[in-house]
């Protein structure tokens, strides 16, 4: 207890589920794939339903660290590589989270749950893909890209973790213009800021522009920023560098001010307390409805050659094959033990098939992590018997115990790769099973994309599950046998190769230019430039997926072709289902400024909407954009929309569906 009797932060993780034996979703990079804002949000509600009765009152969700760098362990944490659909995801998640009050709290609490964002910023795009690493950029890259995302996501949450990186030379938990001028005079934000654990102490044993521990902490502290645990706790050093004169007490007192109303916004000094009937909120049914429900929109169809996919439940039999076939493999940041409440691919054919006469023919084919081929033959003659073959391959992460002990992975917090490729006897597995000639679905269960061209190119099906959460087994079946139609869409772009990144979409114009070489399978070289073998297109690009139906747009209609300073754009645009089965598609609006007064991007997503349609149905879609989303950082380091000239597509970000083009006057 307190001196002051001042209700501490109950903290916990909660970045895809509450991580105190709570039901585990989707990572985010999945979630952010669904592009449903109004499942996402009410996904966050129950995470804080399993959380605020145990006593939690802060989480350490969401991260809106972009996924540019694919090298980087931690891209499974994010909603993908892009500005717009983050910030947009990320306001789901915070929402989700705090809305409502606690139990037995007046008016004046306005949250339940104290979400955090992090880590501000540009903290996902280290050099060379290396936790910890140097983010390097200027002005313009880090407002346009790296700050954007908070801004619209969090200046209500309740606080904000400070990265552990430094950008542009300067440690973020240090930095002035990003801590002060930027978050809480730009963005206006008025809450707790707090270090990622052990960062503070960074400052002079990692990033080493300060003399010790005294200094630590106070250069953080002027920046009215807390200390989380997990260093040496620099801030009990504050009390005697106060007294001394080190360190005004103005400091002190405007951060205390900042806890202390997160801590009001809670409630927390009328009912800082759990609930004796807590145990009904964990793993409730209906939490188990949406979780399914979202797991169903976060897989994406890659490719389908020859409507290999759905899978006919007539057929005889089917192979499911490779080493993630029969094993629950979630994101990081899940508790010891969570896997016991999952459900692996080989769990939902069971279910998926269990009324029909289809035989399952099983084989691990081999490890994750070796180049043992042992178990080929068994795998080989598992898919001659059978008239499909399911190949389930990718990378793998670890619990949080798992993790930090050392134990292998090829994803997840500080577990960083040189190469995108499939590890170990994986990629000759497909080989094999390909070679038998029988139709083959590969399915990549990962937390991020990866670079295999030769199955992008051979493969009859490829399906994306980035990591799923407890009911992915089942929700992965389903699609595979047609009982669901996939809606997702790649939240991050796909590269050929680790040497072939960035593979964002969103690149600044000029920055890929194309005369692509390639070797043939028959190991012939055919020579380019850019690459002299390979080519700088990803093979499948942020927004891509998809579908069971063929949709068809029409009728793009702008309410105005000529805006004023700071109009919005009105638009609107049909959609309709041109197939046989009902569906769900995502809607992309992106914007590009034809003529700028800075390089800008080749394109921007600035809105999406996911509809529902029976086949046949069609519907309107329409959408009111700020003119923000088409605004730039200017050579007077300002935010403005400049007059001229924009174009206005509809499409996935490689594909364009419909266009039209609108002008700003000055």
């Amino acid at each position: 207890k307190s001196r002051l009797g001042i209700p501490a932060f109950i903290q916990s993780e909660g970045l895809h589920g509450f991580t105190n034996n709570g039901t585990i979703w989707p990572s985010p990079v999945a979630l952010a794939c669904s592009f449903n804002r109004d499942l996402l949000q009410a996904g966050a509600k129950t995470i804080s339903d399993e959380a605020e009765g145990v006593g939690v009152n802060h989480l350490f969700a969401p991260v809106l660290d972009l996924g540019r760098e694919l090298r980087f362990g931690r891209v499974e944490e994010g909603f993908g590589e892009d500005p717009y659909l983050t910030g947009e995801m990320g306001k789901a998640f915070v929402t989700g989270l705090q809305s409502g009050a606690r139990r037995n709290t007046s008016s004046t609490a306005k949250a339940r749950m104290a979400s955090t964002c992090k880590h501000f910023a540009a903290f996902g795009s280290p050099q060379g893909g290396l936790n910890l690493g140097q983010v390097s950029g200027g002005e313009r890259e880090l407002q346009t890209t790296y700050v954007r995302p908070f801004a619209k996501a969090c200046k209500d949450s309740l606080s904000i973790m400070t990265a552990y990186s430094s950008y542009d030379g300067i440690p973020a938990v240090s930095n002035k213009h990003l801590l002060t001028d930027i978050l809480r005079n730009q963005i206006g934000y008025n809450y707790w800021v707090t270090s990622d654990a052990g960062a503070v102490d960074l400052l002079h044993s990692f990033h080493q522009v300060s003399s010790g521990r005294e200094q630590d902490a106070k250069l953080a502290v002027e920046n009215y920023s807390g200390e989380m645990g997990g260093g040496t706790y620099t801030y009990l050093t504050l009390v005697d560098q106060v007294k001394n004169g080190k360190v005004d007490i103005k400091y002190i007192n405007k951060t205390v001010e900042y806890i202390l109303r997160a801590k009001f916004s809670l409630g927390l000094f009328e009912n800082p307390y759990p609930y004796a009937d807590y145990a009904k909120t964990i793993r409730s049914a209906s939490t188990k409805a949406k979780l399914l429900e979202m797991e169903r929109e976060t897989i994406v169809l890659l490719d389908n050659k020859s409507k290999t996919l759905p899978i006919s439940k007539s057929i005889r039999s089917v192979a499911l094959i490779g080493p993630s076939a029969n094993k629950v493999i979630f994101g990081d940041y899940t508790f010891h033990g969570a896997d016991k409440w999952g459900t692996t691919p080989l769990d939902g054919f069971k279910k998926v098939l269990a009324t029909t006469s289809v035989k399952i023919n099983y084989a691990k084919g081999c490890e994750l992590w070796s180049h043992e081929e042992t178990g080929f033959a068994e795998a080989v003659s598992a898919a001659q018997n059978s008239d499909v073959a399911v190949v389930v391959v990718g990378t793998w992460s670890r619990d949080q115990n798992e993790l930090w002990q050392g134990l292998n992975a090829t994803t997840g917090e500080h577990v960083d790769v040189a190469d995108l490729g499939l590890v170990g006897a994986q990629l000759p597995l497909v080989k094999a099973i390909k070679a038998t000639g029988k139709p083959t679905v590969v399915v990549f269960v990962s937390g991020k994309p990866v670079a295999e061209p030769w199955i992008a190119e051979h493969a009859d099906a490829v399906v994306s599950q980035f990591y799923p959460g407890e009911l992915g087994g089942i929700a992965l079946a389903e699609v595979l046998f047609g009982d669901v139609n996939p809606s997702g869409k790649t939240s991050l772009s796909w590269p050929r190769s680790v040497g072939t990144l960035p593979a964002f979409y969103n690149y600044l114009k000029g920055s890929r230019p194309l005369d692509p070489g390639y070797i043939a399978d028959d190991g012939s070289l055919h020579f380019g430039h850019q690459y002299v073998l390979d080519s700088p297109i990803p093979l499948w690009s942020f927004g891509h997926g998809l579908s069971y139906t063929t949709w068809a747009y029409s009728g793009l209609t702008l309410a105005k072709q000529n805006l004023g300073a700071g109009e919005p754009l009105k638009l609107s645009v049909t959609v309709k289902n041109t197939g046989t089965v009902a569906g769900k598609e995502v809607v992309q609006i992106y914007v590009t400024d034809v003529l700028s007064s800075v390089v800008v991007p080749v394109r921007n997503l600035v809105g999406f909407s996911k509809v529902e349609l029976a086949a046949g149905a069609s519907s309107k879609v329409d959408f009111t954009i700020p003119a923000t989303e088409f605004g730039l950082w200017s050579m007077d380091n300002k935010w403005v929309v400049e007059p001229g000239l924009f174009t206005v597509t509809v499409g996935p970000s490689d594909q364009v569906f419909a266009n039209s083009t609108f002008t700003v006057t000055s």
